[in-house]
């Protein structure tokens, strides 16, 4: 019986077990893939106050050995319900079943796909959803982004410190994302930005052979040949294990108040799982002090003194 289980270890999920910990409480954390969520994939993170800068998956180790010499304890297994019984909550995995007095929903979100023919078959044969796992295959050639928000920018400035062009699709005739990396992409001479275009079709049976594209700006269809293509447009909610658990919104977000509490006494959420407006690595820790601390005094309501 735990004080806490946490589902999600992104720098969220690892920030409320810190909190838990250092609260004197007992915790589990359960991750179904790879300790640092999204974050992991990120080439540097330069946002976060007294780091000047600093790679996603260096700051999740750091975050993860900070956690496990503390005593966290952790499990890699995939979260398929919980329900709550009385006073106290019942996770059941894809492989034991454990029990909490509250839960810290920190799943995040996965990315989202173009949903377009072939693009399934094509994953792993030059469609991709991330540029810092799979970016170096393409060292020395052209490459290609979809997209026009954050993700998209870094990508594109990644890819561009190996590949003599990227060439970065957008849906609309702007960029979305942080002002200093919007100038940074302007100022790339590597870096070609074409607006007003939408991906038609993943051209190849075996292999990517080429992108098929509509030009919103003349209502013409254009292919380019390639052999890569990086899908960067957003991400959407885990959060289909919990709806009968907690109120989401109609995107599949979990809706808190102020406090990260959720419309379920005992159940918290944090991190990109939750509804926001803005999902960074720094909101997400700021989301994970505040909700240590609430989980604390829920704790102390239900005479779980230390």
């Amino acid at each position: 019986m735990y004080d806490v289980i946490i589902i999600g270890g992104g720098p969220a999920g690892m920030a409320v077990a810190l909190n838990t910990l250092r609260n004197g409480r007992t915790c589990l954390l359960l991750e179904k893939e790879n300790f640092g969520g999204q974050m992991a994939t990120s080439p540097k993170l330069e946002n976060i106050p007294g780091i000047k800068a600093i790679s996603g998956i260096e700051y999740s180790d750091q975050m993860f050995e900070q956690i496990t010499d503390m005593g966290a304890e952790f499990e890699l297994e995939e979260v398929q319900s919980i329900t709550k019984v009385e006073e106290k909550f019942i996770v059941t995995t894809n492989y034991n079943t454990y029990e909490a007095w509250t839960i810290v929903l920190a799943n995040g979100c996965h990315h989202r796909k173009m949903n377009l023919p072939n693009e399934d078959k094509l994953v792993g044969h030059g469609v991709s959803y991330c540029a810092v796992c799979d970016g170096a295959f393409y060292k020395g050639q052209v490459t290609n982004i979809i997209g026009d928000a954050n993700t998209a920018l870094q990508y594109a400035l990644l890819l561009s410190n190996y590949c003599p062009q990227v060439n970065l699709w957008a849906l609309f005739d702007h960029l979305f994302g942080d002002q200093i990396l919007i100038q940074r992409i302007m100022e790339n001479e590597k870096i070609n930005v074409r607006f007003n275009v939408s991906l038609q079709e993943f051209v190849g049976d075996e292999e990517l052979k080429a992108l098929r594209f509509f030009d919103k700006s003349n209502s013409q269809e254009f292919t380019v040949e390639t052999n890569n293509v990086f899908v960067a447009i957003g991400q959407i909610p885990c959060n289909e294990p919990f709806k009968d658990l907690v109120e989401l919104d109609d995107k599949g977000f979990v809706i808190t108040n102020d406090n990260m509490e959720t419309s379920c006494p005992g159940v918290y959420a944090v991190g990109d799982t939750r509804k926001k407006d803005i999902r960074q690595v720094v909101t997400a820790l700021g989301d994970a002090s505040i909700a240590s601390v609430y989980i604390n005094r829920y704790l102390q309501s239900l005479n779980r003194n230390n």
